[in-house]
């Protein structure tokens, strides 16, 4: 099982390629980014969890270009998206962004996508906020096609082009994996709609544990392999990471990957503290199981 760490990377978060080559450095499998485009003033949402939206959701930076920096100065890490929002998001560019991040990294790109959940962020970017799943799902098949297709297409309902070329194609068969963020049945019924896996942020093991058994249970009934899903979790560490108890959980409840991430750290990674926190929380990376 892999052991990856998401940081919110703002203006002070500090010098990116020094992140980068740490958290290589170290030995973690993939450093995530997460985004949001913009935060409205006045929004009326209300975050997932309750509560007031940290004041650093408004200071993130655009995730492919934080990613290309850590691209430049690592060899082996993997560079995620924790979530990339393509329902805000013009997908001829976006295709383009990313094949040009698999290119230049030589095929490390893993995407984790989501529909979103600020209806004022989705709205002021272009897309309706009750529309935004259906725009996700094109959004992806579109993207797909862009990355594979010598004069690609496509005509949907919200997203629609005629043929063009897009080049560079990724270096990654296919693209890079598209993993959805999201909960439920309906989060379920889309991964095996049109994803190449899940990645969810965890709330309680056990929860997890019974949604990805469910997963598995629904890919089979509908003839796709459950092995050739990807689950990448989204885990809020300890003070010093993750036990050893609990990786094996994890690893036995069916993750690929976990994702060292929590609003408390977040915080303090986009205050400047991020280096401070992969290497108090490296110590998870010894007690991963092997095999």
């Amino acid at each position: 099982m892999d052991i990856g760490v998401m940081i919110a990377a703002t203006a002070q978060t500090g010098d990116i390629a020094e992140i980068a080559r740490e958290v290589e450095r170290l030995g973690f499998e993939s450093l995530f980014i997460p985004e949001h485009p913009v935060i409205p003033i006045g929004f009326k949402t209300v975050p997932p969890g309750g509560g007031e939206l940290p004041e650093h959701y408004g200071r993130w930076l655009d995730p492919f270009v934080a990613l290309s920096v850590a691209a430049a100065v690592t060899r082996r890490i993997k560079l995620g998206t924790g979530i990339c929002l393509l329902p805000e998001r013009e997908p001829l560019i976006t295709a383009k962004t990313i094949a040009t991040l698999d290119v230049v990294s030589g095929g490390r790109v893993v995407l984790g996508v989501g529909g979103g959940w600020l209806r004022e962020e989705t709205e002021a970017m272009g897309t309706r906020f009750g529309a935004r799943w259906k725009r996700l799902r094109e959004t992806v098949e579109a993207l797909r096609i862009l990355w594979t297709q010598p004069e690609p297409s496509y005509n949907g309902e919200l997203v629609q082009f005629p043929p063009v070329r897009c080049d560079p194609k990724p270096v990654q068969k296919s693209g890079p994996p598209i993993l959805l963020g999201a909960h439920g049945p309906k989060g379920r019924e889309r991964v095996l709609r049109t994803f190449d896996g899940w990645c969810p942020v965890v709330g309680k093991a056990e929860t997890f544990k019974r949604d990805v058994a469910e997963l598995r249970k629904m890919a089979n009934e509908r003839g796709r392999n459950p092995e050739s899903l990807q689950v990448t979790a989204f885990v809020a560490p300890h003070q010093d990471g993750l036990s050893a108890d609990e990786l094996k959980f994890y690893r036995d409840a069916g993750a690929n990957r976990i994702v060292l991430f929590s609003q408390r750290d977040a915080i303090d990674s986009a205050n400047g503290q991020a280096m401070e926190i992969i290497r108090r929380i490296a110590p998870t990376l010894e007690r991963a199981p092997r095999g």
